[in-house]
């Protein structure tokens, strides 16, 4: 199974990336009513909410991650992550591999 890393934009709009540090725990949740882009994936993180979206831009998405699009079809309706590299715009996660597992029941 092939490791997957995806950044989190736009935390400037919620908390900052002050906030973050590595190995925190992330939610990662489909948003396909966003009226703005419909393989919109929010991330929160529990007792705070939303702190921004997995990136899906050609401008925010970080080296190799994967954009919300490329992920969208491999994840379920939510997925776990966890942070592994602080930088002042974004945050590189990295998706657990139960949250590919659980899309169908089985591992990719």
């Amino acid at each position: 199974m092939k490791t997957m890393y995806i950044t989190i934009a736009g935390m400037n709009h919620y908390y900052g990336s002050e906030i973050f540090e590595k190995g925190m725990k992330v939610k990662l949740e489909k948003e396909p009513d966003n009226p703005y882009d419909r393989e919109a994936i929010a991330a929160r993180i529990k007792g705070l909410g939303k702190i921004g979206y997995v990136a899906n831009s050609p401008y925010t998405v970080q080296g190799e991650s994967m954009s919300a699009g490329r992920l969208y079809d491999k994840i379920g309706d939510t997925a776990d992550a966890e942070v592994q590299f602080v930088l002042s715009q974004s945050i590189i996660c990295r998706v657990n591999s139960r949250s590919q597992e659980n899309k169908t029941g089985k591992s990719r």
